[in-house]
């Protein structure tokens, strides 16, 4: 079968683009060739510095014949409807046919070569591709990332005719910019095109690049007896900046190591995007590894000495203000914090600083921990904002308030200061110190209390304050700590703080929809979340293990059942409310009741206060176990008895006893929230 080739070379794409671009060339490739009509057995494409590549095989060399079906008016409408619908549709009406009294135009259509299908194809793609920011350049109208250079299309080994904007596709590619020849060459199928890439010093998967620059980097740190700190989100980076990889070993000076590590790592990460590495006992060690672009004549010894004297201007620097910043004490620099708004409904920084004093003092009683260390980290948290340091590494915000707090205030203050921000994502370890809990509980409780109450929700996508983050950072500092610290009270104290208080309600049902994303994140389902959480339990701690115990329960053969007959008689009394009232709950039987009812009450009677006294214990597993009871004496009550009997004490009654379950049901979950 046929192969679709295209590749679109352009200058420098930017790589935090690349990984995305990749993604979109596939998505609108499998959207364009399903319009149409061609199917295909494999599609791929690949995304580097200079190109977006994509090659589709088992492509069929044309359409296939199809019919087209178009709706009309029915039979009998006005003339002008009819007469309208023919000049639309482009029929005659002979073409007509009518179905169930409707008129249908019927056109029979024959499929076109692929090959003048994909120029269409590939046009819509180019300019509608969803680039985070694009250009234009010279006379033309195209939007690219970065101007077009060439175009590659090539279909069974022929070149397709394209024209956009006045740059012709062809056959045409270029190899590496500095590394490959100057001459272009030619490709007819992916085979070749791949082939003569590598033979022009260009590595096209973004996972080969990576591949060769954590095997590069490795080696040339064994070589030296040291070990590569790995880093993914500097792999990406730099997979997305260089064609040919090649890593390079360099090494700075030694007496910068008396700076904090992050302060070496973030300035080698951002400004040179070089690896760090450490020795053999775990300390950082005073090497660095650089990735080129090229394979230098001199095995890349000058590349290293520039990257060291780049790297040593900005430690020198960094080494300057560190020195500065430390002799003056934090408390010192909260004055500065006046200058700095937090938020302009929500005042400044030191406003902030001084609300998390309070509320980290409060929440330190609520999670065990000293209630004076924790106001004096709260106070303090936010103070190396207004240092030189943080003014230039702003990464670094909280971990060098924690070094500062150290030589200040002792090690409990200093660990409260450095974590506070923490966990900053799913890879993040949450704080585990009872004083480091109460400050990151504060800072996060603070913002979503203040954002919240001047309106400032997130919204689709958007989410500029990263309240989300915040929000699941709570969910993680309380379950990965097992705090026993209810919500509700955790923003009832958040929200004493402002003047403009936030519901607490709608905060806890936005807090339960992070946690339905953590939840799902790990496997959970999210309808199960909904059935715990809609008992009002804000103990998160509980509600996971409810959770837990609900969701295996529901795996077994008696979960199941019992969640049909819930369903069952939740439906009846549903319809008998809308008839117009159930009748009032009552505990005794009908006349005369059957053996099935008689059953199914005592059942009830064993049941209830085994399930309450297992939810007062906090026993879910022993709960569910208390209701599981119930399976069969229900089953047997719908087999066996007749619900909406004509005499009305019976089915009073009845219901009463349907509605006993459904409560009884309720106080383990909601049972009307689960899906399935």
């Amino acid at each position: 079968m046929p192969q679709l080739l295209l590749e679109l070379l352009s200058e420098e794409i930017p790589a935090r683009f690349q990984e995305q671009a990749a993604d979109d060339l596939d998505r609108l490739a499998r959207a364009q060739l399903e319009a149409a009509g061609l199917a295909f057995d494999e599609l791929r494409a690949f995304a580097g510095p200079r190109r977006l590549t994509l090659v589709a095989d088992g492509v069929p060399s044309r359409q296939a014949d199809r019919e087209e079906v178009r709706k009309g008016p029915r039979v009998g409408a006005p003339e002008a409807a009819v007469s309208g619908f023919l000049r639309s549709a482009g029929v005659e009406r002979d073409d007509l046919v009518v179905r169930d009294g409707v008129y249908f135009a019927v056109q029979h259509r024959r499929g076109r070569p692929a090959c003048e299908a994909v120029p269409e194809m590939v046009e819509a793609m180019v300019r509608r591709f969803p680039w985070g920011k694009s250009m234009t350049w010279g006379e033309g109208s195209l939007r690219w990332v970065r101007p077009l250079q060439r175009i590659l299309l090539v279909f069974d080994r022929e070149v397709i005719a394209l024209d956009l904007d006045g740059l012709a596709a062809g056959d045409l590619s270029e190899g590496h910019r500095f590394m490959g020849s100057r001459q272009p060459f030619r490709a007819r199928d992916f085979d070749e095109y791949r082939e003569a890439l590598s033979g022009h010093f260009v590595v096209l998967g973004a996972e080969e690049r990576k591949a060769r620059i954590l095997e590069g980097a490795r080696a040339a740190c064994a070589q030296h007896g040291v070990e590569l700190i790995e880093d993914a989100g500097l792999l990406e980076e730099n997979a997305g900046l260089a064609e040919w990889p090649t890593p390079i070993f360099g090494d700075f000076d030694a007496s910068f190591l008396s700076l904090p590590s992050e302060v070496i790592r973030t300035s080698m990460r951002t400004h040179q995007r070089c690896f760090s590495v450490r020795s053999s006992g775990g300390l950082l060690a005073p090497h660095f590894v650089a990735v080129a672009n090229i394979e230098a004549r001199d095995g890349g010894r000058l590349i290293a000495a520039g990257v060291a004297r780049v790297l040593a201007a900005r430690l020198a620097d960094a080494r300057f203000f560190y020195e500065e910043d430390r002799k003056a004490p934090l408390e010192r620099r909260l004055e500065r914090l006046d200058g700095m708004t937090f938020h302009a409904g929500l005042g400044s920084m030191r406003e902030r600083a001084l609300r998390l004093e309070k509320l980290a003092g409060a929440i330190a009683k609520m999670v065990g921990a000293d209630a004076i260390s924790a106001a004096r980290a709260g106070r303090l948290a936010k103070a190396d904002l207004a240092s030189s340091m943080v003014g230039e590494f702003p990464e670094l915000q909280g971990v060098m308030g924690g070094y500062y707090a150290l030589e200040e205030e002792g090690p409990e203050i200093a660990a409260a200061i450095r974590d506070h921000y923490r966990p900053q994502g799913p890879d993040d370890a949450a704080p585990s110190a009872p004083v480091s809990i109460a400050v990151a509980l504060a800072d996060k409780a603070d913002m979503l209390a203040g954002f919240f109450g001047v309106g400032e929700r997130p919204s689709g996508s958007r989410d500029p304050y990263g309240l989300r983050r915040a929000a699941l950072g709570i969910v993680r500092v309380v379950l990965d700590n097992r705090l026993r610290t209810p919500l509700r009270a955790l923003f009832d104290k958040a929200a004493q703080g402002y003047e403009r208080r936030a519901d607490t309600d709608e905060l806890l049902g936005f807090m339960a929809e992070r946690l339905k994303v953590a939840l799902r994140d790990s496997g959970r389902r999210h309808d199960l979340v909904d059935a715990v959480f809609g008992l009002g339990d804000d103990d998160l701690v509980r509600l996971l293990a409810r959770l837990e115990a609900l969701d295996a329960f529901l795996r077994t053969p008696e979960g199941t059942d019992l969640l049909t007959g819930y369903r069952r008689a939740a439906n009846i009394l549903a319809a008998e409310a809308k008839k117009g009232g159930l009748p009032p709950p009552t505990s005794a039987l009908s006349p005369d009741p059957p053996p099935a009812e008689a059953r199914l009450s005592a059942a009830l009677g064993d049941a209830v206060p085994t399930i309450e006294a297992a939810l007062a214990a906090e026993d879910f597993v022993a709960a569910m176990s208390a209701l599981a009871a119930l399976r069969r004496p229900l089953d047997a009550f719908f087999d066996q008895v007749l619900v909406n009997s004509p005499v009305a004490a019976e089915r009073a009654a009845r219901l009463a006893l349907l509605a006993r379950v459904r409560n009884a049901m309720g106080l383990v979950a909601d049972f009307a929230r689960i899906s399935g």
